[in-house]
């Protein structure tokens, strides 16, 4: 912590979603000597009385915690936001045909945008989250930066969902837990009695929830069915019932399994995986095999750039990236940066890549930034 964190009369302003990374990340800075306030963000209304999204429960969980910790709870409502800036776009990209990550704009919109004002404007001079990452001030060039560093505990690091974040955002933003193992904080909360120590961590679309996907996307895109070809052949293989619910390396769901492939004896059995979607046509493509070449790229178009620093990260420099969140650091290299895109080389093929995701690029435990997969 930098001296300019002092815990003293500092006032932090903790997001808290009733689960146990929240609340021990308010635990652990009112330890410290910090003056907190947890808030809860409702930011979800559409269906909030059914068995997907746990609000009610969520705020008494955190009302609870609040109880226990001592210090004052605030709830705010920001679904309008939400519904505006996040799930206005998570509807676009699936209509385009792209799979896009609401998490991820979540974050930098709600998360470190509205709750963030929010929080200053109640007087706080930073805020908090339960994220696993961390942050770090230090001096390029004689002047203060902050960085966006991975958590400590690489099986949990969320850094890949914080690519967005700026520099104003992380000069006013605190991570906790971002020094900690997952078993450290359910230990934690265990010892200070939180009765959330052992609850499951939630899943699912952002402040949604887990629920039945295509019913749920059903509700607010209309599906048109059109046919699944065999991307070598052409060959009609199926009937997809809309492109909106398939995504470059599917394989369940295609109901084509049973079909056999223009290949030898030993492969005609092999599965289907997506691997392009004609949008215009309404034409889903598949081929046989895990590791067929049209799922492999080596390279990638980034759009839509988001750099930690404010600046363009080196071109032709050894880097890292994620092409998807589940995947390990890939060497890579930035070929060029023009006009607000990425060319981005991997060492080695990387497996379907998907349009709408996004890659976030790394040196070392630095996340720089990155954009989306065009």
């Amino acid at each position: 912590m930098s001296s300019s964190q002092d815990p003293q009369g500092m006032k932090v302003v903790v997001g808290m979603s009733g689960g146990v990374d929240s609340s021990v990340a308010a635990l652990l800075l009112k330890r410290q000597g910090f003056q907190v306030t947890g808030l809860f963000m409702k930011n979800w209304e559409d269906d909030d009385d059914d068995a997907y999204c746990s609000t009610r429960q969520d705020l008494v969980d955190v009302a609870s915690v609040c109880d226990v910790i001592g210090i004052d709870l605030e709830v705010v409502n920001f679904s309008s936001e939400y519904k505006d800036k996040v799930f206005a776009d998570f509807l676009h990209e699936y209509e385009a045909g792209r799979t896009p990550n609401p998490d991820i704009l979540c974050n930098s919109e709600i998360k470190f945008r509205c709750f963030l004002d929010h929080a200053l404007n109640l007087g706080a001079d930073r805020i908090a989250t339960g994220h696993y990452a961390r942050v770090r001030e230090w001096c390029n060039d004689g002047r203060s930066e902050y960085q966006l560093l991975k958590a400590e505990d690489g099986t949990k690091d969320q850094s890949y969902f914080l690519y967005r974040l700026n520099q104003a955002q992380l000069a006013k933003t605190l991570f906790p837990l971002g020094g900690l193992y997952k078993r450290e904080v359910r230990r934690i909360a265990a010892d200070a009695g939180l009765h959330v120590a052992a609850k499951k961590d939630s899943t699912g679309i952002c402040f949604i929830g887990e629920r039945p996907f295509r019913s749920f996307l059903m509700r607010y895109l209309p599906s048109r069915s059109g046919e699944i070809r065999a991307l070598d052949d052409n060959r009609l293989l199926g009937e997809h019932d809309g492109l909106m619910y398939h995504t470059i390396g599917q394989r369940k769901g295609l109901h084509i399994g049973g079909i056999k492939g223009n290949q030898d004896e030993a492969g005609e059995h092999e599965a289907w995986y997506v691997a392009a979607k004609s949008i215009g046509d309404n034409v889903l493509y598949a081929v046989q095999g895990h590791d067929h070449p049209a799922l492999l790229r080596d390279r990638l178009t980034a759009t839509g750039l988001s750099w930690i620093s404010g600046r363009d990260p080196h071109t032709h420099w050894v880097y890292t990236a994620k092409p998807r969140y589940r995947t390990p650091d890939m060497p890579c290299e930035i070929d060029a940066i023009v006009a607000g895109r990425a060319e981005i080389a991997f060492a080695e093929p990387q497996w379907a890549l998907t349009p709408g995701q996004s890659v976030v690029v790394y040196e070392s435990t630095v996340c720089l930034g990155g954009g989306i997969i065009a």
